[in-house]
């Protein structure tokens, strides 16, 4: 290109009457600044800006001013040559202000170029090209496709990096139907046998998804070089088309082309994949990159550390990490993000990742953005949110807070810790707020049990013309569940469907869940019926709801139903099978089931699984078997163990048990208000008072109190709350009405609780 004419790497700032090893920019105005520069001859006059107003430059010391900006990365320095060029009325000839666009859209000024573009009185296709490269640079797409259009209507002709700045604009925006026009005008041009339109064309196929017209073009081809190849195998890796990115491999190597760094990084990515032998490829490839010499390449260690971490080989991605001579701030993201990549991300892996975290930084490494958001998600992982406060110092210290994944990010440090007014300080920070940055302040709130304000947050959603995608709908159908508000599920639901993400099976499962938990079992079988590939998370919701329904031989059927399905169950799903067992009585085929988790199915089986076959056995009475069962179990430390067994002595009125299961769980978590109201209630459905009044008594002493009950319903298309004791509502009075007046006939029946009904009286 013509700008490659002019070389200054050799150029000497002494040769020339400027001495910018002396300037000093006290100021912002370029302008300004160019007044104090000090000349190698000193001038008579008091004043340097006067003589400097009469002092140009010559063309050839301008272009290397410009061209050393440019390559040096100051556009200060730019500026002031520009603004030196203005002051003293030098006329500049197209070649230096081809020099000064390219500068100006090289360092992403665009206004600036742009306003140089339209004072230029002569231009030529060099200009065009610069600007339309400018424009791509920084996501101006448009811009770039106007000004590649004013090319061709200003009748220029138009050469091989013009068309191929075009196409590119084509990929990056996956505009098909324009790149194709374009390589219609490449081919009446005559240029469609240049190797280097060539590959910008089989690149702008391949990301617009047309692989087999990117293939066609390139087998068509008479020249072809090295990005010819990469450009076809990074389409292959796109798409995942395992075998064909390395028969092409195989291919290039017998051609005898270099495989050259970019090549091995670009294919390694592809056995990141983890597809059937992705790593017996990877490995194939790592001992390749050892006889090219390769291994040491940071593009490549990097690319080998990452196929390595993302196919589960963790110590060797860390060996390979070690073994690099130098590590860059990709080398370090790259290793954070892979050891906390896993669905369960250990401790051990968390701080590995702050260790590194603490080391590129004493380094003199600056983090990235990508750094950031991947040790946030590695506290939130393990809980170290103090460690997290101290990282969101660092963020705000580095002015990136408004970033959305960082945001993002911190929105759920701030959310597991429970404070979501912190959350939304972050979200409100955020200028350029994306789905992801919703969904984890709406699932912040749905953690927190701000259900209502989740809602809320919904509807400015969809009021602020943002499209809910089915992570966010899943996550508000499982808000209305919480709140069994099944008239709000069934309009989110219903959004779902005009969405087309209806069907998702995210959104189906998490549909079976709101209906189940609205009371509404009909429908979340319903719901289940219509599931065309339902997974094992769908069989475990259904079999769930059923069992907490007391469909218990419905559950156990469905759990039948999926293992000859071919189905492995997980342990959410024997969760719900015990829980059939418990609610229908079924204790042998309980007992049975607990056995096979293990025997059977390999599982691990936690402390869920023997709670619930405490409760079995406590539910048919045999009180002592479920006693003896947590004693054997070694889980005698476990408050929900002896919580299960103090909730049947209240049942069977056991106040021996009861009074040992209570004096355990109280032990084990001494602030915990319901165990102590199930342990009064237990002695004053005994008849025993004084115990009763005793534990009362206690729960005073240490300044414990029982949450107040709060219940809800759904009127009209709002939610109204309701805690005991309250009368704040405006209809309170008719509400306590209608509450005494059943209340009234349940005791008739003998069936309501004489301190319950004394509450209201």
């Amino acid at each position: 290109m013509l700008l490659q004419k002019t070389k200054p790497s050799n150029f000497n700032f002494r040769s020339t009457s400027v001495d910018f090893s002396k300037l000093s920019l006290p100021s912002r105005n370029p302008t300004k600044c160019f007044t104090e520069l000090p000349l190698a001859t000193p001038p008579r006059h008091s004043q340097l800006g006067d003589y400097s107003m009469h002092l140009s430059l010559d063309s050839v010391t301008y272009v290397k001013l410009i061209q050393n900006a440019a390559k040096s990365g100051s556009v200060i320095h730019g500026k002031l040559s520009h603004a030196h060029m203005i002051k003293t009325s030098f006329k500049p000839c197209l070649f230096l202000l081809n020099n000064l666009l390219n500068m100006y859209c090289k360092f992403g000024e665009m206004r600036l170029a742009y306003q140089l573009f339209g004072k230029m009185t002569e231009r030529n296709v060099v200009t065009y090209n610069l600007l339309v490269s400018g424009y791509t640079q920084v996501g101006f797409y448009d811009k770039a496709m106007n000004v590649f259009n004013e090319a061709r209507m200003g009748g220029l002709q138009l050469d091989k990096f013009t068309y191929a700045g075009a196409i590119n604009v084509c990929a990056q925006t996956e505009d098909l139907e324009m790149g194709k026009l374009i390589h219609g005008l490449v081919v009446v041009g005559g240029l469609d046998g240049r190797v280097f339109v060539t590959n910008s064309l089989i690149d702008m196929y391949c990301k617009c998804g047309k692989i087999d017209q990117a293939r066609l073009l390139f087998e068509k081809s008479d020249e072809l070089d090295s990005v010819s190849w990469n450009s076809l195998i990074s389409g292959y890796v796109r798409i995942g088309a395992n075998e064909e990115i390395f028969r092409i491999l195989v291919e290039m190597h017998r051609n005898g082309l270099d495989l050259t760094t970019y090549t091995m990084g670009c294919v390694l990515r592809a056995c990141g994949a983890d597809f059937d032998d992705s790593i017996i490829y990877g490995r194939m490839l790592h001992g390749s990159t050892l006889k090219l010499g390769l291994d040491l390449d940071i593009v490549v260690g990097t690319a080998l550390l990452d196929m390595y971490a993302k196919t589960g080989h963790l110590r060797d991605a860390i060996e390979v990490f070690n073994f690099m001579p130098a590590k860059n701030i990709v080398m370090y993201n790259a290793m954070i993000a892979g050891l906390i990549q896993t669905d369960i991300v250990s401790y051990d892996c968390a701080y590995r990742a702050f260790n590194l975290f603490s080391a590129m930084q004493s380094q003199g490494m600056k983090p990235s953005k990508f750094t950031f958001s991947s040790i946030l998600k590695a506290c939130n992982a393990v809980g170290a949110f103090e460690y997290g406060k101290q990282i969101h110092a660092q963020v705000c210290k580095n002015d990136l807070q408004s970033d959305e994944f960082i945001g993002s990010a911190l929105i759920e440090l701030y959310s597991l810790l429970g404070s979501t007014e912190d959350g939304l300080k972050c979200f409100n920070l955020i200028p350029k707020l994306d789905v992801v940055s919703w969904t984890s302040m709406i699932k912040g709130h749905v953690q927190n049990g701000h259900f209502e304000c989740a809602l809320a947050l919904f509807q400015e959603l969809l009021a602020s013309g943002w499209k809910a995608d089915e992570f966010i709908i899943s996550t508000m159908l499982a808000a209305c569940a919480d709140l069994a508000a099944g008239r709000s599920g069934e309009q989110v639901q219903g959004y779902g469907i005009k969405s087309g993400i209806g069907n998702s099976t995210i959104v189906q499962n998490a549909q079976i869940c709101m209906y189940a938990k609205s009371g509404d079992i009909d429908s979340a079988n319903m719901t289940f019926d219509e599931m065309k590939n339902p997974d094992v998370a769908s069989w475990s919701a259904i079999i769930c709801s059923n069992a907490h329904h007391g469909c218990a031989g419905d559950a156990l059927k469905l759990f039948e139903l999926m293992k000859d399905l071919g189905i492995a169950p997980n342990q959410i799903t024997f969760l719900g099978v015990l829980t059939a067992c418990s609610h229908g009585g079924l204790v042998e085929e309980g007992l049975r089931y607990f056995t096979s988790m293990h025997k059977d199915h390999g599982m691990t089986i936690d402390v869920k699984h023997h709670a619930c076959v405490v409760d079995i056995l406590a539910r048919a009475g045999r009180l002592a078997d479920a006693e003896k069962f947590i004693l054997k179990s070694g889980l005698e430390d476990s408050p929900v163990m002896w919580r299960s067994l103090l909730s049947a002595c209240r049942v069977y009125k056991d106040t021996i048990t009861a009074k040992h299961a209570a004096e355990k769980v109280i032990e084990l978590e001494p602030q915990e208000a319901a165990s102590y109201v199930l342990l009064k209630n237990i002695y004053v459905d005994a008849g025993i008072d004084l115990p009763a009044s005793e534990v009362r008594q206690l729960m005073k002493d240490r300044g414990i109190k029982k949450e107040p009950g709060l219940s809800w319903i759904e009127v009209g298309n709002k939610i109204q709350s309701f805690v005991v004791g309250d009368r704040s509502h405006p209809m309170s009075h008719m509400l306590y009405d209608r509450l005494e007046t059943m209340l009234e006939k349940i005791k008739k029946t003998s069936y309501v609780d004489d301190e319950i009904y004394c509450q209201y009286h």
